[in-house]
């Protein structure tokens, strides 16, 4: 098995990991990493939880290093713009990843020469922009934000990108959604430098490859890992019949008898979060809502407190199913059958992270189990069929 330093990651850098016991690179880290220092224009793909984002952020923060070390040692004062941009889909997910780079940028220590001191920010909207505009002018080396902000500030020229060296753009396939699809080819066409291309998501396709190669007017080359099988080795799935006006009273019945440590609720109806945290409140279940449309400040919150443990349930829209990263999520609960595969994949991706194991729960009327017994056949898993009685979770009885 190689080491971080067997990938020529710098060593600061794999001492940081390995203070999170993190000391061998997994299969796409292993394949992806090695693209990124030859600089390769690059999409890859790899199963939910197998360490995406370190396969980007390692080497590019390892060139970025060494380069400042390069020029300390050869007294060039360093370019004061931004070298290296990392788009993201959802605020949450950005933030996520400015939080990682400010965990590897501790590596180098306090003692460390002033150029070797990695600054970053943050870029999305719903945050004042003007604070984002001033805060540019401390010269940050690393931006991570949303396709919006991202290039409302390139167009006022606060954000310059003659220097970048790297973009990044981490769950493409949300990005090249038809909602987001025009402002991330325009992002990438606003870049004005020749800069690396990289990309990444649990779910591409080959579409997305041939919107990106359009819009960057290169050759992009496609990193596609084998599956791992961590929907159906590492995660349980379980399907719960109610119908839909049952479906609040049978999450309540369901969380008190499966206790779990820490669940993450989906629903796809942005106007049913409130409603859902309202009458499990009611019933003394402590938990937090979130959706696009939550403000900035309590979005933050909920993401924080469900983090940190202080608050176990977590009810939300599809917006935390894009790549958030929390440990020890134990359960996943889908309150409905999202239409599109990709979405079942991300929401359920967000239990048994690292190798860990978890259980996944849809809760569905007669039609939406029809549906996910189609899923179940696409995806190659396997769904049991479960009932609430007695104030347990058990198998129905065999007829």
């Amino acid at each position: 098995m190689s080491t971080f330093i067997d990938l020529t990651v710098r060593k600061t850098l794999a001492d940081t990991l390995a203070q999170n016991e993190i000391t061998t690179p997994t299969a796409v880290q292993a394949q992806v990493i090695p693209a990124v220092f030859e600089e390769k224009n690059l999409i890859f793909s790899s199963e939910t939880g197998t360490g995406k984002t370190y396969a980007f952020l390692l080497p590019l923060m390892t060139r970025l290093l060494n380069e400042r070390e390069k020029q300390t040692a050869e007294k060039i004062q360093p370019t004061p713009q931004p070298r290296i941009i990392i788009v993201a889909p959802t605020h949450e997910l950005a933030s996520q990843i400015k939080q990682e780079t400010d965990f590897l940028a501790k590596a180098e220590g306090k003692e460390a020469h002033e150029n070797l001191k990695i600054k970053s920010m943050l870029c999305i909207g719903g945050a004042s922009i003007t604070r984002q505009i001033d805060a540019l002018k401390t010269k940050p080396q690393i931006i991570a934000g949303g396709p919006a902000r991202l290039l409302e500030l390139i167009h006022l020229k606060k954000l310059k990108t003659q220097q970048v060296f790297a973009l990044v753009l981490d769950e493409v396939d949300r990005l090249l959604s038809p909602e987001l699809r025009d402002i991330t080819t325009e992002l990438i066409k606003a870049i004005d430098s020749q800069y690396q291309l990289i990309a990444c998501s649990a779910t591409i396709k080959q579409n997305h490859i041939k919107i990106l190669q359009e819009a960057s007017g290169r050759t992009i080359e496609n990193i596609m890992m084998p599956k791992e099988n961590v929907l159906e080795r590492n995660i349980t799935h379980y399907a719960l019949h109610a119908e839909k006006r049952n479906k609040i009273d049978t999450l309540r019945s369901l969380i008190t008898a499966e206790k779990p440590e820490r669940v993450l609720v989906f629903s796809a109806e942005t106007g049913q979060i409130a409603n859902i945290v309202e009458k499990l409140k009611y019933k003394k279940i402590n938990c937090m809502g979130l959706h696009a449309k939550t403000d900035k400040v309590e979005r933050k919150k909920a993401i924080d407190d469900f983090r940190s443990g202080k608050c176990r349930i977590l009810v939300t829209s599809d917006l935390a199913a894009r790549g958030l990263d929390i440990g020890d999520i134990t359960h996943i609960i889908q309150m409905d059958v999202p239409s599109n595969e990709d979405f079942f994949v991300h929401r359920a991706g967000r239990t048994a992270r690292a190798g860990k194991t978890g259980i996944n729960i849809v809760i569905g009327d007669e039609y939406e189990l029809r549906q996910l017994a189609k899923l179940e056949k696409k995806l190659g898993i396997v769904i049991y069929p479960k009932v609430l009685y007695g104030g347990k979770l058990i198998s129905p009885p065999q007829d």
